[in-house]
């Protein structure tokens, strides 16, 4: 009989496969360095420069990463990297989303939020994650110990983000994630990262002007960097493991 999960915390990461959607972003890549320097074997899911991925591949600590190509908002994609990540390595332990896109538009304006626009920014940050959960949910459970890590945003409770669509695609991906805790414990567990302003190309037009700014009425004095969030979505598959069904917001204050 298969012994019970502990989910006591745990130091190394070795064995473990994790896939990481956006892998060769900014968020995703802190992610991959800091999961294989603890063992982990990565796999950056990615939509096409493979010379790009491999030569990143190169660069994390450890042996035996990997680089898929697939969009999250094709399914079929999806599941063929499912697949391939089931070939390769058997398994995946760990899944984290942290693949999205945006474009600011301001609160007010409604007419420049059009339906094309939100139909786009739903697509990628909401459909695109539940869709990547989706194709990546089989593997994840076999495993036993599973966890679903995806990066979201304060945008989803503060209600104040690059623009609406944003803000009701990260809301919703957060109460999806409560959701699905419930529905795939025990085998898996279901968290979302949330930041504020993190230092990146993410959010089209925000450059040193904005980041200074936004630094000065933050509590802790400064805008997020990429290996914070990581930091956060190393502790959710080590230390944090006795939780599941809710966030992690690492944003320096930046909510109050």
């Amino acid at each position: 009989m298969t012994q019970p999960t502990s989910f006591a915390p745990q130091d190394s990461l070795a064995g473990r496969v994790a896939v990481i959607a956006g892998g060769t972003g900014a968020i995703g890549l802190a992610t991959a360095r800091r999961l294989a320097a603890l063992g982990a074997r990565c796999v950056l899911l990615h939509r096409g420069d493979s010379a790009r991925a491999r030569a990143l591949l190169a660069e994390l600590p450890g042996a035996g990463h990997a680089e898929v190509t697939a969009s999250i908002t094709d399914s079929g994609t999806l599941r063929a990297a499912a697949e391939q990540v089931r070939a390769q390595f058997g398994t995946c332990h760990i899944l984290v989303n942290s693949a999205g896109t945006t474009r600011p538009v301001p609160a007010g304006d409604l007419e420049a939020l059009t339906d094309e626009l939100i139909d786009d920014i739903l697509r990628v940050n909401f459909r695109g994650v539940f869709a990547t959960i989706r194709a990546f949910a089989p593997l994840l459970k076999e495993s036993g110990d599973g966890l679903i890590v995806t990066v979201s945003s304060i945008a989803g409770f503060t209600g104040v983000g690059s623009n609406l669509a944003y803000v009701a695609a990260k809301a919703g991906v957060d109460i999806v994630g409560d959701a699905l805790a419930k529905a795939l414990a025990p085998q898996v567990r279901v968290l979302s990262v949330s930041p504020g302003v993190v230092e990146s190309t993410f959010v089209p037009g925000r450059g040193a002007d904005f980041n200074a700014k936004t630094a000065a009425t933050t509590p802790l004095g400064r805008i997020g960097s990429p290996d914070d969030i990581a930091a956060a979505i190393q502790a959710c598959a080590t230390t944090l493991r006795f939780a599941t069904g809710t966030r992690l917001v690492v944003d320096g204050g930046r909510h109050l």
